[in-house]
């Protein structure tokens, strides 16, 4: 999956140093960043790339995280500049590019950067947000309001019923590859109660068994995904909420399509299913 970068590693302690010339920068405009594709895949812009071209640059870097000691650093108010061969590219394109490492480092700066656009100014008094300098927080210093990056629980449920699993798509949305039932943690339930609350919404089946399986951080939605299979409780019959769904029906394993493993939670534990490994 894309946070599988072995054997790089991430570490992500919040460490506000300045950037040395080496470092490399991350760059965001709405939902896209500034980078290089070239015959080896993603190259981020370094500091030294950029330098001679904004004034100030080193001091309006925010540190992100380091790989294999390397350190990225988030940048605003950069101009591509003609002819340094960096442009701007949508951040969809760290679902497949390589190598896998650093489109892993981009989809998680693009996660650290929507939070910190969406927290520049206080929820409760509306002042201005500032950084603090020894965590990675923003804070108040109106109201004293303290905010820590936002992750958003999920679950992805596996339905088996014996050699089945339940297989659907989504309704309105630009993925229409097959995925599994869906959805996020609501206030003062567990886990578990909401995986039997999504499946009962979208699908109208009830289930048993409960299984965790493994999670993995989706950065794109800045989710903390749950993954859990279930045994079918009950009737097959499909009640579909078309609001959420466009498509749902059960598959045998020797029905299931081949999908890529290398990206996403969903896809691992579809082909798990189909390949009776669970």
């Amino acid at each position: 999956m894309i946070q599988d970068i072995a054997p790089h590693i991430l570490d992500n302690q919040y460490t506000p140093v300045l950037p040395d010339k080496d470092s490399f920068l991350l760059c965001f405009h709405g939902n896209e960043v500034l980078i290089n594709l070239s015959d080896d895949g993603i190259v981020f812009p370094r500091l030294k790339d950029l330098e001679s071209e904004h004034e100030n640059l080193q001091e309006e870097c925010r540190y992100l995280f380091t790989i294999d000691s390397q350190s990225f650093y988030l940048t605003d108010n950069i101009v591509p500049v003609q002819g340094t061969g960096f442009s701007m590219a949508n951040v969809e394109i760290f679902r497949t590019a390589q190598p896998q490492h650093l489109s892993f480092a981009g989809i998680t700066a693009f996660q650290i950067f929507s939070w910190y656009q969406s927290r520049r100014f206080c929820g409760r008094c509306g002042k201005p947000m500032e950084h603090h300098d020894k965590e990675r927080m923003m804070y108040c210093s109106a109201c004293g309001l303290q905010e820590y990056p936002k992750l958003s629980p999920a679950v992805i449920v596996g339905i088996a019923d014996g050699n089945k699993l339940l297989m659907s798509r989504y309704s309105g949305r630009n993925y229409k590859k097959y995925a599994l039932i869906a959805g996020f943690a609501e206030v003062g339930e567990t886990i578990e109660e909401t995986v039997k609350r999504e499946v009962m919404e979208e699908v109208g089946l009830k289930v048993k068994n409960i299984r965790y399986y493994k999670s993995q951080p989706w950065a794109f939605s800045s989710t903390l995904l749950l993954g859990f299979y279930a045994d079918l409780d009950g009737s097959e019959h499909i009640t579909l909420d078309r609001n959420e769904l466009e498509f749902a029906e059960w598959f045998g394993r020797e029905e299931i399509p081949e999908c890529d493993t290398s990206i996403s939670l969903t896809n691992e534990m579809i082909m798990k299913f189909k390949n009776n490994e669970v």
